[in-house]
């Protein structure tokens, strides 16, 4: 089986988690219809401090419903849009994708990953400790960032639960995800 869109989900205000919808709907250059981070310019609270011009890179989150399974192996209880997530994939492998890549969602929709989310200490609000098992260090010392990708959406569309993905690498060379 080929990766699928296992949960979507969005909020219109803030909160740390986004309760699952039936569909979502994603507009060109902007995100999740009707979801607090979608815009043109950044949304996200920490990053509208800093400079509230920046382009929004983080319109759609994506998360890979297998870091659920490895974090309750560690005895956190995690589903998905409990961390924020717009759209919960299963059977692709989203951290290993380079920087540019479009993913073709459904029928319409396009997004281009963009990086690695940062993630918070609002996710140790949410489940004390679940921070450390998505963010760690390689044996090099290097952090290593689980907690999903960002996009900007390129074309939109409607995205619902067993929409099939297809990946579109960009031309090489590839350049690995950082941090957005």
């Amino acid at each position: 089986m080929g990766a699928t869109v296992k949960a979507v989900s969005s909020n219109g205000t803030y909160s740390f988690t986004k309760p699952n919808r039936d569909s979502i709907t994603l507009l060109a250059g902007l995100g999740v219809e009707g979801d607090v981070h979608a815009g043109v310019t950044v949304k996200h609270r920490s990053r509208v401090a800093q400079d509230p011009t920046q382009p929004n890179l983080r319109q759609v989150h994506l998360i890979h419903e297998e870091l659920f399974a490895e974090v309750a192996r560690a005895g956190f209880a995690v589903s998905p849009g409990d961390l924020g997530e717009n759209i919960t994939t299963s059977g692709i492998d989203l951290l290993g994708l380079p920087v540019d890549t479009l993913l073709h969602i459904g029928a319409e929709a396009v997004v281009e990953v963009t990086g690695l989310r940062n993630p918070c200490r609002q996710i140790d609000a949410f489940r004390s400790g679940l921070l450390k098992q998505v963010v760690g260090r390689d044996e090099d010392g290097n952090v290593v960032r689980k907690a999903g990708i960002m996009s900007i959406v390129v074309h939109g569309g409607e995205v619902r639960p067993g929409d099939p993905i297809r990946a579109e690498l960009p031309a090489e060379p590839h350049r690995p995800l950082e941090r957005v």
